[in-house]
C-alpha cells in the first residue's frame, strides 16, 4: 500500500510533481532498480547516460523517503571517514588517503554538474559553515582547513576566529568555524524529481505506487510486485532505511534514526540579518543542529536524532527550544511545516556496497550525509554495473558488523552508543 508524501515544506514547494504509473504486467530491462531516492534516481541517470535500459520501482513517489526530507546540505564531510581510511588501507595501501580524500569533494561535483548540464531547478546554492560549538572544536576545524590548503583547496576555505563567526551568522552560540564556498545547499526533493526527469527523458522507465514484495535472484533475476514483474540482466537494491527486503541477509546491519526538521514561517529582512551570507550552517557535536535559508527566506532548521528507530511525538515542540537558543530574535516566530525521515545508520559509518548474488547488488548506510554520498555511490554503481568494479570492490571489501536479532538489539545498542558518544563529548 502506497502512502502519501509527508506534509513538509519541500512537498509544498515541488517545482513540478511526479506522475509515473504503477508497474502492471511483465517489463523486460538491463537494469531493474528497487527505490526512487537518491541512490536509486542518481544511478538510473549513470546508467541511462551510458546507454543502458533501466527501470525504477518505487513503492511510493519519487523521493518520498529521507531523499526528499533532509536538510539539504551537501558537503565535504563522510560518515566514518576515520574507519573508511583504516579499513580500505587492507585494499589501497597509502592510496586509501587520497582515495577517501577525494570522495568528500566528489558528490558536489557530480551535483553541480549535473544541474547545470540538465537545468535543474533545485535552488542550489554555494557557501555552508561547520561550526564550533566548543573551544577545543577548533583544533579539528584548524586541521581540516590545514588539510585543504596543502591539497590545492585553499581558494574554497576560510578559517573563522569566535569574532569573525559573528559576522556571517548572527548567533553568540560559537567559537569560530570553518567557511567552505564549495560546498552546497539545495531543495533536495526538487534535485530528486528533477533528476528523475532527466532519467525518464534518457529512456529509463519508472513506476511509482509499486512496493516490491520480493526478488528473485538468478541468471535472469525478477522484482516482483502486486501487480507486475520487472525483468534484467542486474537489480539494484537502494531501498536504504524503508525497505524490509533481503533481510536474511541485510538483516541486523543497518538501523533507522529518525531525524526531525521544522521551517519557519518566511522572515522577511530578518533572513538577512541572521545569515547574511546565506550559507547552510551545522556545529561540531556528535548530535548536531544543523540549518540554512529556503528560497522565500524561511529558516529550515533540523537538530538530534531518535535512535529508538522511531518517530518523536512532537518534533516541533522539540526544536524550538534549540531554534530560539540559537536565535534568540526569532522567539514566537511561527513554524509553518514540521516534518521527520528515517536515515540509514551503519554501526561504522560506511556506506555498504556489495552483492547479494551474481545479479542483485545493494547500496545504503550513508548515517545521515546521504546527499553527496548517494550521488557518489550512484557513479560507483553505474561503474560496476558496466564492469569497472575497482571502486566498488574497494566498498565491498569493508566489514561491518551484524548485530544478532536484527533491529530488536540494533536501535538500543545504536542508542546506547550514542548516549556514550555525547558523554565523551563533555569532555573535549
Amino acid at each position: 500500500m502506497s502512502e502519501p508524501r509527508c506534509a513538509s515544506y519541500y512537498t509544498a514547494s515541488i517545482h513540478q510533481e511526479s506522475d509515473y504509473p504503477r508497474l502492471e504486467g511483465e517489463v523486460t530491462v538491463d537494469v531493474a532498480i528497487v527505490g526512487g531516492g537518491f541512490t536509486g534516481v542518481a544511478t538510473a541517470v549513470e546508467l541511462a547516460e551510458r546507454g543502458y535500459r533501466v527501470a525504477i520501482v518505487e513503492a511510493n513517489k519519487i523521493g518520498w523517503g529521507a531523499s526528499g526530507r533532509n536538510g539539504g546540505q551537501v558537503t565535504g564531510s563522510l560518515s566514518g571517514e576515520a574507519a573508511m581510511r583504516k579499513q580500505m588501507r587492507r585494499t589501497l595501501g597509502e592510496a586509501a588517503d587520497d582515495f577517501v580524500w577525494n570522495l568528500r569533494w566528489r558528490g558536489q561535483r557530480i551535483i553541480r554538474q549535473r544541474v547545470e548540464q540538465y537545468g535543474i531547478a533545485c535552488d542550489l546554492k554555494h557557501g555552508h559553515l561547520q561550526a564550533a560549538w566548543k573551544p577545543s572544536h577548533m583544533t579539528a576545524l584548524r586541521a581540516d582547513f590545514e588539510a585543504c590548503q596543502a591539497r590545492g583547496m585553499g581558494e574554497h576555505v576560510e578559517l573563522l576566529d569566535a569574532h569573525q563567526v559573528r559576522d556571517v551568522i548572527r548567533t553568540e552560540l560559537y567559537h569560530g568555524g570553518l567557511l567552505n564556498r564549495y560546498n552546497l545547499h539545495l531543495h533536495p526533493l526538487n534535485l530528486c524529481l528533477g533528476e528523475a526527469r532527466v532519467a525518464a527523458s534518457l529512456g529509463a522507465l519508472i513506476f511509482e505506487r509499486s512496493p516490491v514484495e520480493r526478488i528473485d535472484h538468478g541468471p535472469s533475476p525478477a522484482v516482483i510486485t502486486a501487480h507486475g514483474t520487472l525483468r534484467a540482466d542486474r537489480v539494484l537494491l537502494a531501498g536504504n532505511a524503508y525497505h524490509r527486503l533481503e533481510r536474511r541477509r541485510l538483516g541486523g546491519r543497518l538501523f533507522p534514526a529518525s531525524l526531525g526538521i521544522v521551517t519557519t514561517a518566511p522572515l522577511g529582512g530578518l533572513a538577512e540579518a541572521i545569515n547574511p551570507q546565506d550559507l547552510a550552517v551545522y556545529d561540531c557535536r556528535f548530535v548536531l543542529d544543523y540549518y540554512r535559508l529556503t528560497a522565500d527566506g524561511r529558516l529550515l532548521f533540523g537538530g538530534g536524532a531518535n535512535y529508538s528507530g522511531k518517530d518523536s511525538p512532537d518534533i516541533a515542540a522539540e526544536l524550538r527550544p534549540r531554534l530560539e537558543a540559537t536565535f534568540p530574535q526569532l522567539a514566537g516566530t511561527p513554524i509553518d511545516y514540521a516534518w521527520q525521515g528515517m536515515a540509514g545508520i551503519v554501526i561504522n559509518r560506511i556506506p555498504m556496497l556489495g552483492k547479494l548474488s551474481d545479479t542483485v547488488y545493494y547500496a545504503q548506510g550513508y548515517s545521515g550525509h546521504g546527499v553527496a554520498t548517494s550521488h557518489i555511490v550512484g557513479e560507483i554503481m553505474a561503474k560496476a554495473i558496466a564492469g569497472h568494479m575497482e571502486e566498488f570492490d574497494t566498498f565491498a571489501a569493508c566489514r561491518h558488523l551484524k548485530v544478532p536479532f536484527g533491529d530488536a538489539l540494533g536501535n538500543p545498542l545504536l542508542a546506547a552508543g550514542m548516549w556514550y558518544y555525547q558523554l565523551l563529548e563533555r569532555w573535549r
